[in-house]
């Protein structure tokens, strides 16, 4: 058998979510590299117009749809056109392509806690993850980082923030970033598109207008969780389960031009920053490419046309969510998991136009107050306080409406 990582046969990709944002510029990046990487199998949830395309372009051996009728739909359409791609539904179909033998990297990129098990079995199974589901470590990260560890998998995080933490933290990691030299992790933020805005216009905010992110392309939860800087709250949970980092030692800085994707600051002064234009293509090649470098796509940082960059401190006052996650960090156990359903739930009424921006917090604050928490111990206990979390904001929802 040819030696994969010499270069000689293709690395197979199973990209979870692939109808999405990081999805799609995941096949960018592989289509640019058709020779070092294939295409194994390819998930969405229900969009079966854009999973039918990316199928015949691609061709992947799987293709997996989490609704029934999305994944009939699909199987039928494949199948009048002479496609050898197998169609299966539901998670226990998205363990399997992220768990198989013939795979070796594996995109985790579903938006929410629908990405945690398929990401979990990835672990287990040892594959490389380029993980760009947030909710996998905010829900499970102790449980999450355990399997990475006890399945010899290599985990390689894609949000542009922690991907670039890790492009300049020492390459020997060891447990305490102090051992490391490390004094604290510097986690840059746009600010959204409402970076400048008065509490009174944050109260009248409409959905195309949080929608219109002023830096990134990104899917609709995430680019709202952008505007309301929940999206950061959540990048300083995942940072504190992947560098080990506590609290006290995870800064954001707001930084409007999105060119210093992060920093790490050392106990002797220096400051280690990753630079680039605001594209996922480049933390994507990272990870696919990881330990050499591949091209992405993506045009070199001109310095001199941007001429410069700001920096200023978060306002916690306008932007509550930042943190209410800082909160429930430090609460620690399940307070995460019941951060993050709650602020689907409510993210998908703001989107859904049934409540206001400012109720965003405002209902995962009230959430979070009267949950009771416990220590993490199990996927299933996970699953429970996260229904429990959902029912809770949906009934605040409700009131609201």
């Amino acid at each position: 058998m040819a030696d994969k990582s010499s270069g000689h046969q293709p690395q197979s990709v199973t990209i979870l979510g692939a109808t999405g944002t990081i999805g799609t510029q995941t096949l960018d990046v592989i289509a640019q590299h058709s020779d070092r990487f294939s295409v194994f199998a390819l998930s969405a949830n229900d969009n079966v117009k854009s999973l039918f395309d990316l199928c015949m372009k691609h061709a992947p051996k799987y293709a997996v749809m989490l609704q029934e009728a999305a994944s009939d739909e699909l199987r039928y359409k494949l199948k009048t056109t002479g496609s050898d791609t197998i169609v299966l539904q539901g998670v226990d179909a998205l363990n399997k392509i992220a768990a198989h033998e013939q795979v070796d990297i594996v995109m985790a990129a579903i938006v929410g806690a629908a990405g945690l098990q398929p990401a979990m079995a990835a672990a287990k199974a040892g594959k490389r993850i380029l993980l760009a589901n947030k909710e996998t470590l905010v829900l499970a990260g102790n449980l999450f980082m355990q399997a990475v560890i006890e399945g010899g998998a290599t985990l390689l995080p894609i949000d542009s923030e922690h991907n670039a933490i890790f492009q300049v933290m020492p390459q020997q990691r060891s447990r305490q970033l102090s051992d490391m030299g490390v004094r604290r992790v510097l986690l840059t933020a746009s600010g959204g598109p409402f970076r400048n805005a008065s509490l009174q216009e944050l109260n009248t905010v409409t959905r195309a207008q949080a929608l219109n992110h002023p830096n990134w392309v990104m899917g609709p939860k995430i680019t709202i969780d952008s505007a309301t800087m929940m999206n950061k709250g959540l990048e300083v949970i995942e940072a504190h389960w992947l560098f080990n980092a506590l609290p006290k030692q995870i800064d954001v800085i707001v930084h409007p031009q999105s060119i210093i994707h992060s920093m790490v600051e050392y106990i002797d002064g220096s400051v280690l920053a990753q630079l680039g234009n605001p594209d996922m293509r480049t933390p994507i090649a990272y990870g696919l490419g990881y330990p050499t470098r591949l091209a992405s796509g993506v045009s070199s940082l001109d310095l001199l046309k941007i001429a410069r960059l700001d920096f200023c401190a978060p306002d916690l006052e306008r932007f509550p969510c930042l943190r209410i996650a800082y909160d429930a960090l430090n609460i620690g156990g399940t307070a995460p998991a019941i951060l993050n359903a709650a602020n689907e739930v409510a993210v998908g009424a703001f989107l859904a136009e049934k409540i206001g921006f400012m109720n965003i917090p405002q209902i995962i604050e009230t959430v979070l107050s009267s949950a009771k928490i416990e220590q993490v111990e199990s996927i299933h206990q996970l699953e429970i306080i996260d229904e429990q979390a959902r029912k809770d904001a949906k009934l605040r929802v409700s009131a609201l409406c």
